[in-house]
Formats: C-alpha cells, sequence, structure tokens
C-alpha cells in the first residue's frame, strides 16, 4: 500500500528521517514541515565574509559506536567526505580537558600516570576508585540518578567534581537529577551486565545496533579519530540533507510551516497547517516533546500529558573571538563544576581542535562560554527578559577570570537557544514505555524522533529519525 508519510520537524533528526524514508519504494510521498525559515534547528554555524566559522550549537561530532558509524554513512553518502575536519585522539584537543575548581584550571587526569598518582582537584588516585568499584555491589533500582550512581560506585568526590561537570558540560543540566539510565546506558548497562562499570568497560555489555562502517567510518576508526567537525561549520550537514531532499524529487519541503494541530481521521492524520490541512496515513514527530503534546488532539490527552513532563533547559552560547593567541593553557576546554559558579557551564576554547575555523589573516582565538542550563533562571532570571547585553558581560568576565585574558573580544555573537537541551529525569525510560505502549493500544499511526526521547547527541538524534524511518519501511 502505498503511504504519505508526514514528518513534523525539520531539525536533524526530522531531515535523517526524510533521508531514510526516501530510501525506501513504499512511501509514495513525503512531507517535511519546518516551522522556522531553516532548517537544522540547534545545528546552526556563522559563517564570516573573512573565512571564520562559529558555532552556536553543536561543535564537534563522535565518531564512536554505531551511532557515529552511522553519521559518517550519511555524511559519505551526502558526498561530504572532503568537507571532514578530524580530531584524533593524539591531538591537544583530545588529550587536554580542564576542569575549573577552586579558582584555578586543572588538566582532567589521564594516560596511566594520571590515574595512579594524586592529580589535583582530587584528594587520592583514581585507581582507588577504579579498584574498589569492581567490588561493588549492583544496584537494586529500576533507575538512580546519575550522582547517585556515580557517588555509589566511585565515590562522592568524582561524582561532586568529575560527573556533576560532565552533565553539565553534555546535558547542561543537574546530576542529581539525571537518570543514568537514560543519560548514561553505557554505564547503567556495564552495572547490569557484569555488576560493574570497569568490568563492562573491559568485557563489553552486550551488543550495540549492527551498523556497517562506509569507507570514511573505516578511516575514522583507523586514525583514531576523537570528533569531527565539517569546513563550512557543522550547518552544512543539514544543508546538505535539504539539498537531497529538494534535488530526490521523493521529499515536499516546506519551512515556515507551524503545525496548528492535529487530528486523526479513523485510519490516517490530518494536519491543520495556518493556511489549510494536508492528510498523512503516518507522522513521524521528531518536534520537541512539548510541541507534538500541543498539537496532539484531546483524546490522546494521556500522551499529550506524558510528552509534558519531559523537562528541557535554555543554555546562552556566546562566542567570542580575540586578537592573538591569548590562551594560557591548549586542549579543547573547561568545565566548570556546580559547586563553583552555577550559572557558568564551560568554556570551549574551539581555535584548537579546529583551527581551520579561524579567519585568514594574523592569529585569533576562538572561545565559546555556554551558561545556564538547569541553572538559567536561578542564576540569569527570566530568558524572555535577559539582555544580551548582561550574557556577553558575564561571558567576558569568565574568560578573564578562568583564563586570564585581559583584552576585550574583537568580536562577539550572543545566542539564547530556548528549551534546546531535553533533560531526562529519574524515571524517562519508564514515560518512554508508557508513551509508545500508549500508542501501540490504540493503533496511533505516530513515531517519536528527536532529541526528547531516546537521547541528546547529534549522532542520537540522526540514529532516532533513521529508526523512526526504518520502523515503517524496514531496513532500506
Amino acid at each position: 500500500m502505498q503511504k504519505t508519510v508526514a514528518v513534523l520537524g525539520g531539525g536533524i533528526g526530522g531531515l535523517s528521517a526524510c533521508f531514510h524514508l526516501s530510501k525506501s519504494p513504499q512511501v509514495s510521498k513525503i512531507v517535511l514541515l519546518e516551522r522556522a525559515g531553516r532548517f537544522g534547528g540547534w545545528l546552526s554555524s556563522t559563517r564570516r565574509e573573512d573565512g571564520a566559522v562559529f558555532e552556536h550549537g553543536p561543535r564537534g561530532i563522535r565518531p564512536a559506536g554505531a551511532v557515529g558509524r552511522n553519521t559518517l554513512n550519511m555524511v559519505e553518502e551526502l558526498g561530504l567526505e572532503s568537507e571532514v575536519l578530524p580530531v584524533t585522539y593524539d591531538h591537544v584537543a583530545s588529550k587536554n580537558r580542564y576542569l575549573y575548581v577552586g579558582g584555578q584550571l586543572h588538566k582532567m587526569p589521564s594516560g596511566l600516570g594520571g590515574v595512579v598518582r594524586t592529580v589535583p582537584p582530587f584528594s587520592r588516585p583514581l585507581v582507588q576508585s577504579v579498584l574498589k568499584e569492581i567490588l561493588i555491589s549492583r544496584g537494586k533500582e529500576e533507575d538512580e540518578s546519575v550522582h547517585s550512581f556515580v557517588s555509589r560506585r566511585l565515590g562522592t568526590e568524582l561524582a561532586d567534581i568529575a560527573i556533576d561537570s560532565l552533565c553539565r558540560g553534555v546535558f547542561a543540566g543537574d546530576c542529581r537529577k539525571l537518570s543514568v539510565r537514560s543519560c548514561l546506558p553505557p554505564l547503567y548497562n556495564a552495572e547490569k551486565a557484569r555488576g560493574s562499570i570497569v568490568l563492562g568497560m573491559l568485557l563489553g555489555s552486550g551488543p550495540g545496533p549492527d551498523v556497517p562502517p562506509s569507507t570514511l567510518a573505516k578511516r575514522a576508526a583507523q586514525e583514531n579519530w576523537a570528533q569531527w567537525s565539517l569546513k563550512r561549520g557543522l550547518q552544512n550537514l543539514p544543508e546538505a540533507l535539504e539539498e537531497r531532499m529538494r534535488n530526490g524529487g521523493r521529499v515536499e519541503v516546506h519551512r515556515d510551516t507551524p503545525v496548528m494541530g492535529l487530528s486523526t481521521n479513523g485510519t490516517g492524520w490530518e494536519i491543520q497547517l495556518e493556511d489549510g490541512t494536508i492528510k498523512a496515513d503516518h507522522i513521524i514527530s521528531a518536534l520537541p516533546a512539548k510541541a507534538l503534546a500541543s498539537a496532539l488532539p484531546s483524546a490522546a490527552q494521556p500522551l499529550s500529558q506524558q510528552l509534558l513532563e519531559i523537562a528541557t533547559v535554555t543554555v546562552a552560547v556566546v562566542n567570542l573571538e580575540y586578537e592573538g593567541s591569548v590562551l594560557p593553557v591548549t586542549g579543547f576546554g573547561h568545565l566548570v563544576p556546580s559547586s563553583e559558579d552555577r550559572g557558568l557551564l564551560g568554556v570551549v576554547y574551539d581555535s584548537v581542535p579546529f583551527p581551520q575555523h579561524n579567519r585568514t589573516g594574523g592569529p585569533t582565538t576562538r572561545l565559546t562560554v555556554m551558561m545556564g542550563g538547569a541553572w538559567f533562571q536561578e542564576v540569569f532570571g527570566n530568558p524572555e527578559e535577559v539582555t544580551e547585553q548582561l550574557l556577553l558581560d558575564r561571558a567576558t568576565q569568565a574568560v578573564t577570570s578562568h583564563l586570564g585574558v585581559t583584552t576585550p573580544p574583537i568580536w562577539s555573537i550572543v545566542a539564547l537557544l530556548k528549551d534546546c537541551i531535553p533533560q531526562y529525569y529519574l524515571g524517562h525510560w519508564k514515560r518512554l514505555e508508557n508513551m509508545r505502549q500508549y500508542i501501540r493500544d490504540h493503533n496511533l499511526p505516530l513515531s517519536l524522533a528527536g532529541s526528547s526521547y531516546d537521547g541528546v547527541s547529534v549522532n542520537d538524534v540522526i540514529f532516532s529519525g533513521r529508526t523512526a524511518a526504518e520502523g515503517l519501511v524496514g531496513k532500506v
């Protein structure tokens, strides 16, 4: 039976779903609906005349694991291999990562020496925590906060400093509320499978999805890439996908097209737009959970209720450019634990991993300061009312106090990313199970994709689009 599939949301998840659907002969029509004037969602880059590139969202993608291979396979299929900027594991940006604790920068322990010696800000060698961890018994709960899990298995110091910072860097979130099962599945699964994180990491904890590597993914493995970007910034990825959709002739692409409401007509959907309706046999929603909740018909209220329970946080991203080489250290960047400065999540030293994104001409240093997240309201107040100037001042102050940079930036741009990162709180897994069960029980022709459900990384979101598409048309 030839079907019309509507994909709601033209971020990287919705684009990925369309990309995979468009390869299947089983779908006669694919319609992509995006509210904004551009595609790509949070993947957004500013390109300046002089060659400088600034990222307002994600700034480097990890090639590791099945989901990492999946993204590189897509990059190759889109013909973007020559655009890739790899950063290997032996690069200084991979080896040197810092924590700002007690008013100073500390290099994160790496290599054997860092694990067997006592390295500030930690008060004992990490190897002690690691060896003890092997002997700690399995947790009894179905889910646990990241902080509780790590302090139980590795001690409170690592949880308070390292894991607190990590959760701020990755999720802009509070590790005391985030779910280990949903946010850090490898840790949760390692304990489940092997009774220990360390043993799970050493011995593996069950097979992941099977994604055979493309030539590019093989190259990434051989050359030991830690992360990669694109010459024109990561926005180039959604741009290439959009181009493919427009030229392939299989996908009807609509931007500036908000979905006003959805109603079911027994077999399929009617999608209300500002200026009419479209009919679809199936919907893949790659919208934020809250946006889908407000579009669903009142008959699906129990589903909307669950969707509304998935919280999100707002992050301020400030790109700064300084004349000359101003960094006192070299590396990827530094993270700041919540005990040190609640509002300031971390600073990325963009020029170190990706010097190709610096302007042509004399040397410059590009930095990105990340602020807010779970602490936005508390520190900066209502995101609707906060001024760009306040955020810019706060960012440059941090660069001065953390890195000793006294000159003002020669260029800056402030982006306020409202509700950009979903927070998988305790019990998120159960909520997902309930929602998907509801969809099955009520025979709703609906699939859930995007960052609200099965992972917030770019790789996870791209994979979620693929999974939704293949759930409909099988492996393509």
